[in-house]
């Protein structure tokens, strides 16, 4: 899909994912084996419609772009206006866009084109709060998302955080290596799944692949930090600081920060740092503080609430 002017910002890259994949799957899902019976019941198919797309709360307007596809997925002739654009902040009441033609179509279309908007637009606000909260801690941290997406819609769940002013982390298990703890217990230690790794890279000649590794601890970065220092590991871009903060009420933001930030002490200067773990809207301020490159945040994909936006039909 290419960008435009309602949708400036276009989906991340993924070399076997279909948009229109995904929008045909939603669409034969709604419809079963015999369509929308109560709108081929209850509407002559010469009816002609206008819809119109309410903000019904706050936020970050997403899915646009989505709609568009949908629509015209739907019925081709269906014409579509936007007053308002991915990214644009709306607030509760705000029309910003119409469709008109068949209202058959516009109904068939109009459940799945609002399911998409209001995901999307809930983790562009999201997104949107937490690049917000980061930034006014004075330091440059970048917001990403995880994995952590809904089986389908990674794609879609990604673009959204773009569209927040997020960026993207992996894709998938393909676009870049990332050693966790289970890796590190498997291989036999972080020397050594770490060498695996570069071994592999070797191989299959994959000299543009970058390595994340994780670490749960202050003797797992000197670790990680050792084998970056002897140049055994040419790939390795990125530290994680996993789980380095800790739940504590008498702290500023409520956790205490003090490992993560002496982890990203030990490593300035060396390498990209990613902070993961008790990150919510009231803790990221103080997690961005420690000087982090990156903190990465699952809940802006698998905690999602939806933004209320409707569509009303009216006969032309």
């Amino acid at each position: 899909m290419e960008s435009s002017l309602h949708a400036p910002i276009s989906p991340p890259q993924h070399p076997t994912y279909s948009l229109k994949k995904v929008i045909l799957d939603a669409l034969s899902e709604d419809a079963g084996d015999l369509g929308d019976v109560t709108t081929l019941s209850t509407i002559s198919d010469s009816t002609q419609a206008v819809g119109t797309f309410l903000a019904k709360s706050d936020g970050v307007l997403a899915g646009l772009g989505m709609a568009d596809l949908i629509f015209c997925e739907v019925d081709p002739n269906l014409k579509v206006s936007w007053s308002g654009s991915d990214g644009q902040w709306v607030k509760s009441g705000t029309q910003f866009g119409q469709v008109s033609g068949s209202a058959r179509s516009i109904l068939v279309a109009e459940r799945i084109v609002l399911n998409f908007m209001q995901r999307m637009s809930g983790i562009a606000t999201a997104t949107h709060h937490m690049v917000q909260a980061a930034a006014s801690s004075g330091q440059p941290a970048k917001i990403l998302e995880t994995r952590k997406t809904v089986p389908g819609l990674r794609l879609v769940d990604k673009w959204a955080v773009l569209i927040g002013g997020g960026l993207n982390h992996r894709m998938g298990l393909y676009d870049m290596m990332m050693i966790k703890d289970n890796h590190v217990t498997a291989a036999g230690g972080i020397r050594e799944a770490v060498k695996r790794a570069e071994q592999y890279i070797l191989d299959q000649r994959l000299q543009a692949m970058t390595i994340e590794v994780e670490t749960r601890t202050l003797e797992e970065v000197d670790e990680i930090l050792e084998v970056i220092r002897s140049n055994e590991a040419p790939h390795v871009t990125r530290v994680m600081l996993d789980n380095m903060t800790r739940l504590d009420a008498s702290c500023e933001g409520g956790i205490d920060v003090s490992m993560l930030r002496a982890a990203v002490e030990k490593i300035k200067g060396t390498i990209e740092t990613e902070a993961s773990g008790n990150v919510t809207l009231d803790t990221v301020q103080v997690i961005a503080a420690t000087g982090v490159t990156f903190i990465s945040v699952g809940a802006l994909t698998h905690s999602v609430k939806a933004l209320d936006i409707s569509l009303k039909i009216k006969t032309m």
